[in-house]
């Protein structure tokens, strides 16, 4: 697998994030300089980052001591570009070594993606979930997967019109992401919806069947709409969830279920996320960051780029001709 290539970083970000870096807050400050200094895996840590602005900033924004804080914005910019450029150099994104042996599942064919982008047409991609999605724990919106993911699809089909809305919520499980289906998922037409769900209901003890049952609702209400392409993303492997085993093995059995019976595909986040623990011997800290739940960087880098892998390859066998149905499972590389 070919390790992501830098997607760069335009001059009015730049100048845009040393704006905003300018209006935090010390405490917002702070919580940004904790998240980056988690962002890049070990074995092999980088610098630590560029330190924050003076919260003793002047009202005069054309003092010497202004423009010493506006240049260290955009340098941490910059610095944060260059991070997210070789973010594989030191440690690879590789699919799991024991694939063959059952850990990784085919999500199945994606037609309505391929349809549009063999036709020339607008695509549109819902990311749909909790924190995971909403990227807490990146050191920046870039590095949320859903902003990674979508820089992945536009290198690979440069001449398509491909659109990736994150439409994650932080704290958010099945209950309350129903209440928010109809507007933020199904009024925008989508023709693939990501549903991360089932790690916050794994974290309050909640009945994972009920959970299933509700997301086996929404998945009927997609469908029914105009029959989106679905993927369904199980919790994560970090320290917080294993700590509840039991239900989160359960949620993952029943979200298996679930995808099978509604025909509809699903990315084994937790199995993933363990063979890189397990099998690659990478830290758990270098994919976690330290509150033992959410991914850094790398770990949002390397799930978008194998769930990015694999729909390329799903639509890739549409255009070839090859249909493989979303409920057969497979067992292949990510």
């Amino acid at each position: 697998m070919s390790s992501l290539r830098p997607f760069g970083l335009t001059a009015w970000l730049t100048v845009s994030a040393a704006a905003v870096l300018l209006l935090l807050t010390p405490a917002s400050q702070s919580r940004a300089q904790a998240q980056a200094a988690q962002a890049t895996p070990a074995p092999a840590q980088a610098a630590n980052p560029a330190p924050a602005p003076s919260s003793q900033t002047t009202v005069a924004a054309t003092s010497p001591e202004q423009r010493g804080i506006t240049s260290r914005a955009i340098d941490k910019v910059k610095q944060v570009a260059k991070s997210a450029g070789d973010i594989f150099s030191r440690v690879p994104c590789l699919p799991p070594k024991d694939a063959n042996k059952g850990s990784a599942k085919a999500m199945g064919s994606l037609p309505h993606v391929a349809a549009k982008l063999v036709a020339g047409k607008p695509v549109v991609i819902v990311a749909f979930g909790s924190s995971s999605t909403a990227g807490y724990g990146a050191s920046s919106p870039d590095f949320n997967y859903p902003n990674r993911l979508a820089a992945q699809l536009h290198r690979h089909y440069p001449t398509a019109d491909i659109t990736v809305i994150n439409a994650g919520v932080g704290g958010e499980d099945a209950p309350e992401m129903m209440k928010r289906l109809q507007t933020q998922v199904i009024d925008v037409h989508p023709d693939m919806v990501i549903w991360q769900v089932g790690t916050n209901a794994v974290l309050r003890n909640l009945d994972p069947g009920d959970t299933a049952k509700l997301v086996e609702d929404g998945i009927a209400r997609i469908q029914a709409a105009g029959g989106a392409d679905i993927v369904l993303v199980d919790p994560q492997y970090s320290p917080a969830v294993n700590q509840r085993a039991e239900s989160a093995g359960k949620m993952i059995k029943l979200l298996g279920k679930v995808a099978e019976l509604r025909k509809v595909g699903i990315f084994p986040r937790f199995e993933v996320m363990r063979d890189w623990h397990e099998n690659q011997s990478i830290p758990v800290e270098s994919f976690v960051i330290a509150d033992g739940l959410h991914m850094n960087d790398w770990g949002y880098a390397c799930f978008a780029q194998l769930l990015g892998d694999d729909i390329i390859r799903s639509v890739g066998q549409i255009k070839l001709g090859v249909n493989v149905p979303a409920d057969v499972r497979t067992y292949r590389p990510m």
